[in-house]
C-alpha cells in the first residue's frame, strides 16, 4: 500500500470483531510476526488504517511497558471503534493465548516429568536459544547504529548478567539517560498546541475503572484467603513486572525466573524454560509465558485448595494484571500519539530505551544457554540443533512456529530411539 494511499472507512462493528477474533487465533511468530501480520491485515489487506497511522500507533507503542503486539491491537481496535473497538479487539486477541497455554501448563504439569517428555522438551530449548538469538541479532542490526547504542546494550547486559542489577532499575537508568540524550543534543521540545485537545479526548472514566479493575481480583484473593497468601503476592509480582515489562516477554523472562525460582520457589528452572518453548508455538502475545508461572506457582503451593483449582487461580490473576494494564496504557495515551510521533524527545527515549533492551535480552539467551549447555546435557547435540535452527530462521527464513514442530518432531524420535 503506497504511504499517501487513504485508508477506507471503519469496518461496521460485527466484522471488526470477528476480524479480532480471527486474528487471536492466527497471530504465531512472537511481537515481530504478530505486528507483521497486524499491519498486513490492517493496512495491506484491508485498508482500515493508512500506513502512517499504523507507523504511529506502533511507535507509541514501543514506548510503553508491556506487549507491544498486544497495545497495537487495542490500538488499532481504538481508531477503528473506539473504547469497545480497544477492549474487544485487546480481549479477543489474548483469550485464544491465555486459555491455550492454561491447558499446555496443565499437561506438562500432570506429564512433564516423564522421561520421553523430558526428552522432547531437551531437544526444544537449544531450538528456542537459537530464536532468542535471531532476535538478538536483528534487533542489534536495526537498533543499535553507533558506538554509544552498542556501549549502551554491553552496560545493561554487564549489569545484569554480572552484577544481578534488576530490571527495573535498568529501566530506570535507561529513561534517564535517554532524557539526558536529549537535553544534551540539541533537539527542540516537542510542541503542546495539541495537548490539551488530546487530553481531553482521554476516556478518564474508562481508564479509572480500569485501574480499579486492574486490582480487584487481588483485593479480592486479600479479602478471601488473606493479604500473605499466594495469589496476592502473584498479583502485586505480575503488577510490578507489567509495569518495567519494556522489550516484552524476552526482557522480563530472567527477571521473573530469577524471583519465580530462586526467590519464591514456584516452579523450577527447567520448568521456566519449558514454558517459554511452549509459549512460542502458540499463538497470541509472548509474554502469556507470565501464566505458566502463575499456574505452577499454584500447583506447587495450593493452600487451601487443590492443587488444580489453586493453579487455575494463579494463571488466571497472572494473566489479568500482565494484561489489563496494557488497556490503561493504550487508552490513556492514544490521543497523543500523533505528539508522540512528531516528538524528538520520545524518540531519543524510545532509542535509549530499545538499545537497553537489547542488553537485556541478551542476558536472556545467556540466562538460557547456561541451562542448555549445563553439566549432564547432550552438548555437541544442543549446539547442532541450535546453528540448525539460527541457520533455518535467518537463512532460510523459516517462521518460528515452524522450527519449533521441527525441533518437537527431532524430540519425539530422540525418545522413540
Amino acid at each position: 500500500m503506497p504511504e499517501n494511499c487513504q485508508a477506507k472507512a471503519a469496518p461496521d462493528w460485527p466484522v471488526a470483531r470477528r476480524f479480532f477474533a480471527r486474528l487471536g487465533w492466527i497471530s504465531f511468530g512472537g511481537p515481530a510476526g504478530q505486528i507483521a501480520i497486524l499491519r498486513e491485515e490492517l493496512v495491506e489487506r484491508h485498508r482500515w488504517l493508512t500506513p502512517q497511522e499504523f507507523s504511529a500507533g506502533l511507535n507509541f507503542t514501543l514506548l510503553l511497558p508491556g506487549p507491544e503486539a498486544h497495545q497495537l491491537v487495542i490500538y488499532s481496535g481504538w481508531k477503528l471503534h473506539g473504547l469497545r473497538g480497544a477492549l474487544a479487539a485487546g480481549v479477543l486477541f489474548v483469550l485464544p493465548a491465555v486459555l491455550l497455554l492454561w491447558a499446555a501448563a496443565a499437561l506438562y504439569a500432570v506429564y512433564g516429568q516423564l522421561d520421553w517428555v523430558q526428552t522432547l522438551f531437551g531437544t526444544v530449548r537449544p531450538a528456542v536459544l537459537a530464536i532468542i538469538l535471531a532476535a538478538l541479532v536483528r534487533m542489534a542490526r536495526h537498533h543499535l547504529p553507533d558506538t554509544r547504542a552498542w556501549a549502551l546494550a554491553a552496560a545493561a547486559f554487564v549489569a545484569m548478567f554480572f552484577f544481578r542489577v534488576p530490571l527495573p532499575w535498568i529501566v530506570l537508568a535507561a529513561l534517564g539517560l535517554g532524557a539526558v540524550k536529549h537535553l544534551t543534543g540539541g533537539a527542540p521540545p516537542p510542541g503542546t498546541a495539541a495537548a490539551t485537545p488530546a487530553i481531553a479526548a482521554v476516556p478518564w472514566r474508562a481508564v479509572g475503572l480500569g485501574l480499579l479493575a486492574w486490582f480487584a481480583p487481588v483485593l479480592l484473593a486479600a479479602a478471601v484467603f488473606g493479604p500473605e497468601s499466594l495469589l496476592v503476592s502473584l498479583g502485586f509480582f505480575f503488577s510490578k513486572v507489567a509495569v518495567v515489562t519494556f522489550g516484552g516477554a524476552y526482557a522480563v523472562l530472567p527477571y521473573v525466573a530469577d524471583h519465580a525460582v530462586n526467590s519464591a520457589g514456584w516452579l523450577s528452572a527447567a520448568a521456566m524454560k519449558d514454558g517459554l518453548a511452549l509459549a512460542e508455538t502458540l499463538p497470541g502475545p509472548l509474554v502469556k509465558v507470565l501464566q505458566f508461572a502463575g499456574f505452577f506457582a499454584g500447583w506447587n503451593q495450593p493452600g487451601p485448595l487443590p492443587p488444580w483449582a489453586m493453579a487455575t487461580l494463579g494463571a488466571f490473576i497472572t494473566s489479568w494484571v500482565t494484561f489489563v494494564p496494557s488497556f490503561l496504557f493504550v487508552l490513556a495515551g492514544a490521543p497523543f500519539v500523533q505528539g508522540l510521533a512528531d516528538s524528538p524527545r520520545a524518540r531519543t527515549v524510545l532509542e535509549t530505551m530499545t538499545a537497553a533492551v537489547i542488553g537485556v535480552i541478551a542476558n536472556l539467551a545467556a540466562w538460557f544457554a547456561a541451562g542448555v549447555f549445563a553439566p549432564g546435557q547432550p552438548v555437541v547435540l544442543s549446539a547442532v540443533l541450535a546453528g540448525v535452527t539460527l541457520w533455518l530462521l535467518m537463512g532460510r527464513g523459516w517462521p518460528v512456529p515452524a522450527v519449533v514442530g521441527l525441533a518437537a518432531a527431532a524430540g519425539l524420535l530422540r525418545s522413540v530411539v
